[in-house]
């Protein structure tokens, strides 16, 4: 590593006064700036020394003769040696971009001051380059970095479910259910859905989806909520503005990671003919499955698929992560009282509104986060939202220390 890495006024100060005028360069110099006042370089809360001691550490616990004698066992940590790795490599590659950029700012400021257009012209180009890398590397460990609850690197099974309305709520759940797979498959998450129950005319009632990637839930976590949209109503003759709200719910998906105690003697398990379109084979055999669980009275269903068996699995799924859910409540007292208001989908509980009409705007009453683009956030970007919605949780729970 060249010396001056962590020092940016050592290198990159030397031609922010000659190019201040140009675009190009300030957002290449912000960049840098963002990189050396973030919190992941040394002495940051990316704790480079740490991570690398305990992948030595796992190195010589599999190393062990003994070692892969109880696999069970070895699986968690085989899991945390790869996400170590993942954090490690992210960094390096981070550290990297930083360097390059540093040296292509002071090749692209020589051609300035030597008037070798040419040459200033393709670094300058280089720069910008490299400058939109760091920045894409810079928010993605960022994000890494606050994602350190203990469900945040599960999977997620999300709930969505129209508030009154009839079918505009409904159109409005389904539009929601379009985004968040849209941004799943953007992600390179798998997205599926495990129950769906479809509107009369348009939209679903409720629908249930896995999606699976790294940290799924600790990225979507914050979309949980009433999300308010306000619109010229399609289903509308008289072309009037009505306002549409649905909620949306997240679950930790504990897998088999989590160890949860389910007796059968617990469940009530009733199977029924699946409702909806679906073929021939899922609405005329008894293949829908919905599970009780008779201590607590959670209730999970799945009919998506075309075998009891599958639909049997699915629920028990969900089940396994609302119970999980549950024990997690009953341990955090203060998280209960995000639920307090969960029942009422209406208007003064929203955490985003969606607007179309009068004017384009998505905004988050928590981060005050928003922008213009509508058409983007339902079409799956809301990485703005989310990344936010992060730093946002992050720093509340800092200053309630």
């Amino acid at each position: 590593m060249k010396a001056g890495f962590f020092n940016f006024s050592d290198r990159a100060g030397l031609p922010v006064q000659r190019i201040s005028t140009c675009c190009k360069w300030r957002n290449c110099v912000l960049a840098v700036l963002r990189f050396r006042n973030s919190s992941i370089p040394s002495g940051g809360v990316f704790d480079l020394p740490s991570r690398e001691a305990r992948l030595a550490e796992i190195e010589r616990i599999i190393s062990r003769p003994d070692a892969w004698n109880d696999q069970e066992a070895l699986t968690p940590v085989l899991k945390e040696k790869s996400r170590l790795e993942n954090e490690v490599e992210r960094y390096r590659a981070l550290e990297s971009s930083h360097a390059d950029m540093l040296d292509w700012l002071e090749l692209a400021a020589e051609g300035a001051e030597g008037e070798s257009g040419g040459e200033g012209e393709e670094a300058l180009a280089a720069l910008s380059e490299q400058a939109d890398r760091l920045e894409a590397l810079l928010t993605s460990t960022e994000m890494t970095i606050l994602l350190s609850g203990e469900a945040d690197r599960m999977n997620a099974i999300m709930e969505i479910h129209p508030g009154a309305g009839g079918t505009e709520a409904q159109d409005w759940a389904e539009m929601l259910e379009r985004m968040y797979l849209r941004w799943a498959d953007e992600q390179g998450f798998r997205a599926s859905v495990l129950d769906s129950l479809p509107g009369e005319e348009a939209g679903i009632k409720s629908v249930t989806m896995r999606i699976e990637g790294e940290n799924a839930y600790g990225l979507l976590q914050g979309e949980k909520g009433i999300h308010r949209l306000i619109r010229i109503s399609p289903f509308d003759s008289s072309g009037r503005r009505h306002t549409s709200f649905a909620s949306v719910d997240l679950l930790p998906d504990a897998g088999d990671e989590i160890s949860i105690e389910i007796r059968d003697a617990d469940l009530r398990i009733d199977v029924y003919r699946a409702s909806g379109a679906g073929g021939q084979h899922v609405n005329k055999t008894e293949s829908a499955v919905r599970i009780t669980h008779l201590p607590t009275g959670i209730v999970a269903q799945c009919q998506n698929e075309k075998s009891q068996h599958s639909n049997r699995e699915s629920a028990m799924r969900i089940l396994r992560a609302r119970l999980y859910e549950h024990e997690r409540s009953k341990r955090d007292a203060a998280r209960q009282a995000d639920y307090a208001g969960k029942d009422a989908i209406a208007f003064g509980s929203q955490i985003r509104t969606y607007t179309l009409q009068p004017y384009r705007l998505v905004k988050d009453h928590r981060t005050n986060a928003e922008t213009g683009n509508v058409d983007a956030v339902l079409d799956g970007s809301i990485d703005l939202f989310i990344n936010a919605y992060l730093k946002w949780i992050n720093s509340s729970e800092k200053e309630a220390e």
